[in-house]
C-alpha cells in the first residue's frame, strides 16, 4: 500500500519540495552564519532547516525511510545551499531581511507539500492540514532552538497562520476534485504573499498582557 501511495505523490509536489528544500537551506545557512558557526555548523543548521519538518512528516504518515533521507537530492541541495551561501555570503546580504524572505519561501512550499503528502497517504482532511502546517513550521523550529532563540513560530507575523492558509486551500481543492498541481500552486502563493505582507506591516496575533 505505501508504495503505490508514493506514486501518488505527484512529480510537480516533488519539484515544489525540492524548491522549498533549497530555500529553507538558505535560512538555516544565513541564520547560522549570523550566530558566527563553523562550515560544518552551517551546513548542519542548513541541513535540519530544510529537512526536519519533512522528516517528522513522513515519519508519521509512514513514508518510511523519509524522503529527506532516502533521496539523495535532498541532502545535496541542502549542502550546495549552505556551501554557496558560506561562501557567497556577502551577496545574500545584499536582499533585505534575507532569512525571513526563504524562511517565507519554504514556508509556503513546504506547507502545501505536506498537506498534498498526507491525502495522497489518504490522512484525513483535518490532519491533512495540521501536517502541512507541521511540515511548514518544523524545519524553522529545530533552527531556532539549535542557535538557542525562541522559534520564530512563536513571536513572528502570521507564521503558523499564514502555513494554516496554504493547507487548508490544497485540503479544499482535493475536497472540490480540482487538479492538483494549480491548488498547490495557489495555496503556496497566498502562504508566502500572507508572510511577507505580514512582515511588512506587522501584522501579528495577540499577546497576553501582564503586568511589568
Amino acid at each position: 500500500m505505501i508504495v503505490n501511495d508514493q506514486i501518488l505523490v505527484s512529480d510537480f509536489l516533488n519539484l515544489l519540495d525540492l524548491v522549498g528544500t533549497f530555500a529553507f537551506a538558505i535560512s538555516g545557512a544565513v541564520s547560522g552564519i549570523k550566530h558566527k558557526l563553523d562550515l560544518f555548523g552551517v551546513l548542519v543548521l542548513s541541513f535540519v532547516a530544510a529537512t526536519a519538518g519533512g522528516i517528522t512528516r513522513d515519519v508519521l504518515i509512514g513514508a518510511i525511510p523519509p524522503a529527506s533521507v532516502a533521496d539523495w537530492r535532498y541532502i545535496t541541495v541542502s549542502i550546495l545551499a549552505g556551501l554557496a551561501v558560506f561562501f557567497w555570503y556577502p551577496l545574500t546580504t545584499k536582499l533585505k531581511s534575507p532569512v525571513q524572505l526563504f524562511d517565507a519561501i519554504g514556508l509556503g512550499l513546504f506547507a502545501v507539500v505536506g498537506a498534498g503528502k498526507a491525502l495522497a497517504f489518504h490522512v484525513a482532511p483535518g490532519g491533512a492540514v495540521l501536517l502541512g502546517v507541521m511540515t511548514g513550521v518544523g524545519g524553522g523550529v529545530v533552527r531556532d532552538v539549535l542557535v538557542a532563540e525562541v522559534p520564530i513560530v512563536f513571536t513572528a507575523e502570521l507564521y503558523a497562520v499564514a502555513a494554516l492558509l496554504g493547507s487548508i486551500v490544497v485540503v479544499l481543492g482535493h475536497a472540490l476534485s480540482l487538479p492538483s498541481a494549480p491548488a498547490e500552486a495557489v495555496g503556496g502563493f497566498l502562504c508566502v504573499a500572507l508572510r511577507l505582507l505580514a512582515i511588512r506591516n506587522g501584522w501579528r496575533l495577540p499577546v497576553a498582557q501582564h503586568p511589568d
